[in-house]
């Protein structure tokens, strides 16, 4: 019998020294290790016209240049890095660079640039990855398996002249492979492996190229959505966010590791974590199942060894061990519970909460199963203890939905993921990313469907910051029949269906995952919707499903509905995408209806200055449009149709006035997404124990852009993020602009104890209008209007401002915001608002392995408003990014103080010299040293 066993596998290392009584139970496992295979050579089947079995051979060498290339890399990454074309992320190079369209080439004549002579669509055959490798002669007889945890479209392998597997089995992006090549792996010599990577199926052919700065609405996945005929990432035909991936990202795109093991092998593990006394959480109770899979001709008796210990946190550890019987060839399915095993029943265990609302408590497995006091395997991975669920409420008309983490229900903000263009995030820009998710208190996630289900690092960061991810699957309704293209795709149901199955095995245990959706604004055919529901139910079990990212995407009669409740989907998107006055915001949730859960909703969001030259490179302005665009700003995303930059830009000039310099444009619209994503998390923060919760379109970026996005492409949040990170702090003052009354929320599972809140009204001149003072206590999740200041504002004939402050009982400020009014939305006084100055202080600066940290203390000991200040990590001339801060474009009152904190990653400094610049709309800059 021969056994493939597709696992979920974590790269295995030595682990740090254990516990004595931990080392007396598991024994060293020199012989279980996996390496990874990075180093590759790549060329097109058009140049190297040999087959596998003489590529994979010892005696191969070729007159034809090979390019090397570092995997994870597509065909197209690899090629840039060779410089055989320029990056697509800069400019308008990726004009430069031909499709894997022929119509679309001819559209653009872009045939002229391609690298192979005489052919005009270089991305038509399959492409070749050659390495090769040594294992030692000591392993000699073990058990050997080649992963490839994900490739782009088809592959076909070869390893020492012999074909391991063919394109009809490793087929789909988001499939992981595990390959059994223990009978031709050479132990004790050099091993030729060749991969032959074939291009998409059906390439799709793009929309027209965003090639006017203010240019006709995009269609996404391109006019006929042919892209969705295939399992892959369906943006890489172009969006309204990215342009087209010109080989559509055919490649090696995820990791390749060679693992060595003994006979017996330990796959798919799946941890299930119970609170079987909810609300009372003082017990859990833990399952386990997996399979150990005997690879030999021989019977093998051994016993499972299986340690579970905190991660991030000092606790016991839980010890124990089982025997178990293997015959041969055997994939043996073992199930251990609490009734079982005693160990398996925690008392008091730390949970794993997620961000805002505890501490995201990890703990680590690991597991061994030993035959003669020999390992034959070893593997571990991190894990939460909680347990997830959702329930769905009819409200005038439209289904709620509502989740719960340990009993307790979670107001959901965050937003949608969208992959990098070319998949070239590596694990650093993943921690980076989601640390700055972190930051600005964001709780959700959503992996988009139209895009990839992220490589394992994306999961192993968001179990460590708390961050919950809502899974799509691969479909949409721009290329699954809602909008356009066919719910006949994607074509081949049997890919589909083993790329979710592998899916599902690959991420069930990590504690982020919160829930599983069937596709974005659309539904897969019901053959596939079917499999897909039940795939989620048997092979997962542990968190809810929903049919849909969009109620507004009806499910056909009959349909089963959500999972477990079989109801509707009860979230919604549709929008708005264009910046909205905050008040339209507070109109929209205090309606409800589709916002009542809102999935997507966004806007433009143009950098700031520092970053404006890497976005768009040319920044010479068109005389014909308006300051400062040029035809360059609509490949990066300015001419989005949903997105109304012209409208955004419009506002922005309406409310502030014209632009006089690029400097000015850009901090005008700082201004601009300050507050629309102030209004968009204020307004639904004011209906929060009506609503499950608000998310954007969306949190990042895939190439350098000037839209949806809350931090772009180079890592520097633009004003929105703040703004965002303030109104979901988990004590929150706020002012709504509709009926001019102030509130205080509380978003956590405790009281607050006794809060002052403390409301001040400053006319332009910073003169204090009126200063309201009131205490407020909430006992749990809520809102509470406490303070009117419609009388006051209604006297006021031009710009004003409303500062908020809440203090707890011990003085301490927890919640500081501020707000910019005027008449008619005329705020072009700021313009000429007086300067002042603000003294800066570092308190203390620490360093520990990951990051550098500092304590900046801003005070204003002037009689003026110090406005929209912004303190800036530097080093050199360049801000530090990412740069994590507590707060920023903060507005200080007269003699006011507020303490921010900073850090970065170790790893991002490069010099000893680094400095703190503090500056402001009215407020000169100052550098403060932070290398002391």
């Amino acid at each position: 019998m021969s056994i493939t066993p597709n696992k979920r596998l974590a790269i295995f290392l030595l682990l740090l020294p254990l516990s004595l009584s931990t080392q007396q139970l598991f024994a060293q496992s020199v012989g279980v290790k996996q390496m990874q295979l990075k180093y590759f050579q790549l060329q097109s089947s058009e140049l190297v016209q040999l087959g596998g079995k003489q590529l994979s051979a010892a005696s191969y060498s070729s007159k034809v240049k090979w390019y090397p290339v570092t995997v994870p890399s597509t065909v197209l990454t690899g090629l840039v890095a060779n410089k055989v074309y320029p990056s697509p992320y800069q400019g308008l190079n990726n004009m430069l660079i031909p499709d894997a369209s022929d119509e679309f080439n001819k559209q653009y004549q872009l045939e002229k640039y391609s690298h192979i002579p005489g052919i005009s669509n270089p991305w038509k055959k399959p492409y070749w990855y050659r390495t090769n490798f040594t294992v030692p002669k000591v392993d000699q007889g073990k058990v050997f398996q080649l992963i490839f945890k994900g490739i782009n479209y088809r592959a076909e392998v070869w390893l020492n002249g012999k074909r391991i597997a063919d394109s009809s089995q490793m087929v789909g992006m988001f499939a992981e492979h595990n390959l059994n090549v223990s009978g031709q792996v050479i132990a004790g010599g050099n091993n030729n492996l060749a991969v032959k990577i074939y291009p998409l199926d059906y390439p799709g052919l793009p929309a027209k190229e965003q090639l006017e700065a203010l240019g006709p609405f995009y269609e996404n996945g391109g006019p006929t959505g042919d892209i969705g005929k295939n399992v892959t990432m369906l943006c890489s035909a172009g969006w309204d966010w990215m342009p087209p991936v010109r080989d559509r990202n055919m490649g090696i795109w995820q990791p390749v590791y060679l693992r060595t093991t003994g006979a017996v092998t330990i796959g798919r593990p799946k941890l299930v974590t119970a609170l079987p006394a909810l609300p009372d959480t003082s017990k859990a109770s833990l399952s386990l199942a997996l399979t150990l899979s005997n690879y030999t001709k021989h019977t093998t008796k051994g016993e499972l060894r299986v340690s579970i210990k905190p991660e991030n946190f000092k606790g016991n550890a839980i010890q124990f061990s089982k025997p178990f019987t293997v015959i041969a060839g055997e994939a043996k399915i073992v199930s251990l519970d609490a009734k079982q095993v005693r160990a398996l029943s925690v008392n008091n265990p730390k949970l794993w909460w997620p961000n805002g609302y505890g501490r995201a408590n990890l703990y680590r497995i690991r597991l061994q199963y030993v035959n003669q006091d020999k390992v034959t395997d070893d593997t571990t991975f991190v894990f939460g203890i909680r347990t997830v669920s959702s329930t769905a409420s009819d409200v005038k008309g439209f289904t709620r939905r509502e989740f719960f983490v340990n009993g307790k229900r979670v107001h959901l903000n965050g937003g949608a993921w969208v992959p990098d263009l070319m998949v070239n995030r590596d694990s650093a820009r993943y921690d980076h990313e989601l640390h700055l998710c972190k930051t600005a208190n964001v709780n959700l996630v959503r992996i988009w469907g139209g895009g990839i289900t992220p490589p394992d690092q994306f999961w192993n960061d968001c179990d460590k910051y708390g961050l919950m991810v809502w899974s799509d699957f691969w479909i949409t309704g721009d290329t699954q029949g809602e909008f356009k293209g066919s719910p006949d795709w994607p074509l081949e149901s049997n890919v589909f269906i083993n790329n979710v199955k592998s899916t599902i095995y690959r991420i069930r245990n990590h504690p982020s995952l919160l829930v599983w959706t069937g596709g974005n604004e659309g539904h897969a055919r019901k053959e596939l919707y079917d499999v897909m529901r039940h795939s989620i139910i048997t092979l997962d079990g542990t968190r809810p499903y929903i049919p849909s990212s969009s109620g507004f995407a009806k499910l056909p009669s009959g349909w089963d509905g959500a999972w477990p409740d079989n109801k509707p989907t009860g979230v919604y998107s549709s929008g708005p995408y264009a910046w909205q006055d905050p008040k339209v915001y507070f109109k929209l949730a205090a309606a409800g209806r589709d916002w009542v859960f809102k999935d997507e909703t966004g806007l433009p969001s143009q950098p700031p200055y520092n970053t404006l030259a890497k976005n768009i490179p040319d920044t010479t302005w068109d005389k014909k449009l308006p300051f400062p665009l040029n035809n360059m700003w609509g490949y990066h995303d300015a001419a989005t149709g949903a997105g109304k930059y012209d409208e955004y830009y419009k506002d922005m000039v309406s409310r502030y006035g014209q632009p006089v310099t690029r400097e000015d444009f850009s901090n005008k619209m700082q201004l601009m997404n300050a507050t629309g994503y102030q209004g968009i998390f204020e307004a639904a923060g004011h209906k929060l124990t009506e609503t499950g919760g608000v998310m954007l379109w969306k949190l990042n970026a895939a190439f350098p852009s000037v839209v949806w996005q809350i931090y772009d492409w180079y890592l520097q949040p633009n004003a929105g993020y703040y703004f965002m990170q303030n109104a979901v702090e988990p004590i929150h003052a706020q002012f709504n602009q509709n009926d001019s009354t102030i509130t205080v929320l509380n978003r956590t599972h405790h009281s607050t104890g006794l809060l002052s809140l403390q409301a001040d009204v400053y006319d332009a001149n910073s003169k204090l209008i009126t200063r309201q003072q009131v205490t407020v206590s909430l006992p749990d999740e809520g809102v509470k209007s406490e303070l009117q200041l419609a009388t006051v504002l209604q006297q006021q004939k031009a710009l004003s401002f409303v500062v908020l402050n809440v203090k707890d009982n011990q003085g301490k400020l927890v919640s500081h915001n501020a707000y910019w009014m005027a008449p008619g939305n005329d705020y072009k006084a700021l313009n000429t608002i007086p300067v002042t100055q603000v003294a800066a202080r570092i308190l203390s600066k620490s360093t520990n392995r990951e990051q550098v940290s500092w304590a900046l203390l801003l005070t204003n000991n002037s009689n003026k408003i110090a406005f929209f200040v912004r303190p800036q990590l530097m080093e050199g001339n360049a801000e530090v990014a990412p740069s994590y801060w507590s707060a920023n474009y903060v507005t200080l009152a007269p003699n006011e103080s507020t303490k921010i904190m900073v850090s970065a990653p170790v790893g991002v400094i490069k010099q000893k010299t680094v400095r703190i610049e503090v500056s402001g709309w009215n407020v000169p800059k100052k550098v403060v040293n932070g290398s002391n």
